[in-house]
């Protein structure tokens, strides 16, 4: 996959590549050269920040089930 650098020296990681490394908004990356020369893009190790959606799952609690809550609708 090609990219074009900006003046800036800044390039877009194409999404197929993202997805393929885990690399959200706010991750870091880290370049490294390997043995044959060829430069090597990877997520940077440590701890990531969980994305606002994953630190939502599970905090609502099962809730009523489908008869409570069409019981409550019915007004019963």
């Amino acid at each position: 996959m090609a990219t074009t650098v900006t003046s800036k020296g800044q390039v877009t990681i194409p999404k197929p590549v993202r997805d393929h490394l885990g690399i959200v908004a706010g991750s870091k990356v880290e370049f490294r050269r390997a043995a044959d020369g060829s430069v090597v893009i990877e997520k940077a190790g440590g701890t990531s920040q969980p994305s606002r959606f994953a630190k939502l799952v599970g905090i609502a609690g099962p809730g009523p089930s489908t008869d409570e809550i069409m019981a409550m609708t019915r007004g019963e």
